[in-house]
């Protein structure tokens, strides 16, 4: 694991949070792009968690558009590039039970709340790492440098719970772990294995999305056989999957 290398950090993202923080707000690059830059890579997106809602970052950003039901974000474009922007969430039990499934699958989750809120509403420890670069503070609540340092995924609360909220979590799993070379936890894999039918819950645009994701960045056939693995492969592709058993594939 290595210190973070500013100047890996994407010169537009430098500039969405200085603005914001320069009005008021706070500002932090979250997820993936830290996770990345832990581990020495050159991240592919960077995105920003605030406390600024949705409407407001809008107005602060002639470039930026509102965009998503579910879960409202911005897009604050530039040439070459998309900042995505989003507000702190918390998990709100009675507005939960309004906007869930059956199954438990959040279907919209727009409640606002902290930083630190929004860190246990994030999916995995690793990605629940916040850094500012203008102040060079790093904030860590889940133990998500933990998992860093030990090359591992592990889910922030219940694995069951939480992939039930959003079954594309199962492939985001897969997809890190088989990225990265990290292990997953005993407690998703189990997780995966039994909840695995509640993909068919996913709309078909967010599958295909995370499908390219999986299969289109260098790591695919590790993707395969950890979907095969977990058996997740038969409920994502269902058409193959019977073609392999025919043909004894």
């Amino acid at each position: 694991i290595r210190s973070i290398d500013d100047k890996k950090i994407s010169k537009n993202a430098i500039k969405v949070l200085s603005k914001l923080q320069d009005k008021g707000f706070q500002g932090y690059l979250v997820g993936g792009c830290i996770r990345d830059l832990l581990i020495g890579s050159q991240p592919k997106d960077f995105d920003i968690a605030t406390n600024a809602h949705p409407e407001r970052i809008r107005e602060l950003f002639s470039n930026a558009r509102i965009i998503g039901r579910r879960f409202k974000i911005v897009h604050v474009r530039f040439e070459n590039e998309i900042i995505e922007v989003s507000t702190f969430r918390k998990s709100d039990s009675k507005d939960l039970e309004n906007n869930q499934t059956e199954a438990g699958m959040i279907i919209s989750d727009n409640t606002f709340g902290s930083l630190e809120e929004d860190s246990l509403r994030r999916d995995f420890r690793i990605n629940s790492i916040y850094y500012n670069p203008l102040s060079k503070e790093l904030i860590d609540l889940q133990d998500g440098l933990a998992d860093v340092y030990a090359g591992v995924v592990k889910s922030i609360g219940e694995p069951d719970l939480r992939l039930r909220e959003d079954p594309v979590r199962m492939l985001r799993a897969i997809r890190i772990g088989s990225k990265l070379e990290f292990s997953l936890e005993k407690e998703i894999k189990e997780s995966i294995r039994s909840l695995g039918y509640l993909i068919q819950d996913v709309s078909p645009a967010r599958l295909f999305d995370e499908s390219l994701k999986m299969f289109m960045g260098g790591f695919g056939v590790k993707v395969y056989l950890a979907l095969k693995e977990l058996d997740l492969f038969n409920w994502i592709f269902p058409e193959s999957a019977r073609s392999q058993k025919k043909y004894n594939l």
